[in-house]
């Protein structure tokens, strides 16, 4: 009994809950490079490389993804950096105007878009967009947000795929540079991000 009091008190006391972290989903074309993109952001913990979007159940990088996005699923600590910090992160590191995918990456796995798990992300996500709507007249903004759905992680033989840009940072830089992101990224938005 005396121990069924103590477990109480220490759940009250320090419960386990979303409050110490929360969750975000994005696609922005590379999942490489989404990952380091938001993992240099103070509050972020953990950024996970995956598929989300489409039907197909385990989808993997070299077998089907057919109707998957690439996104990447961050966990952050809303104490430190806020849903809406994440959204103004996120347009400076994607081209919303892009309906055929994201830089050198062409192809439905490659779109942009923002997956929203609850009212109050789906109303910041949609102001956010709005205010790029705003920014670009004579542009088309094509990011869509759409309703989160099962986040399946890159695992097992693709693991490697998880933390790229650390575990082999020339091959990824190489990548980068070659696919035009950063340079695409100056020209839409300066030296923004």
């Amino acid at each position: 009994m005396h121990h069924k009091i103590l477990v109480f008190l220490f759940i009250t006391v320090f419960p386990f809950s979303s409050a110490l972290a929360d969750e975000a989903v994005f696609a922005g074309g590379c999942f490489w490079c989404m990952e380091a993109d938001f993992e240099k952001l103070d509050g972020v913990s953990e950024v996970i490389s995956g598929f989300t979007g489409g039907e197909i159940k385990n989808p993997t990088y070299r077998g089907n993804h057919e109707g998957h996005y690439e996104a990447v699923r961050v966990i952050y600590d809303p104490e430190v950096v806020s849903y809406q910090d994440l959204l103004d992160h996120y347009w400076v590191n994607i081209d919303p105007f892009d309906d055929q995918g994201q830089f050198c990456d062409k192809g439905h796995s490659y779109l942009s878009a923002i997956f929203v798990a609850n009212d109050r992300q789906r109303r910041l996500a949609e102001a956010s967009r709005q205010k790029v709507v705003e920014q670009f007249p004579d542009k088309k903004v094509v990011t869509p947000i759409l309703e989160a759905g099962t986040f399946w992680p890159i695992k097992g033989s693709e693991s490697h795929h998880q933390d790229y840009y650390k575990k082999s940072p020339l091959r990824y830089k190489f990548y980068r540079l070659t696919c035009g992101r950063d340079s695409r990224l100056e020209d839409i938005w300066g030296k923004k991000n």
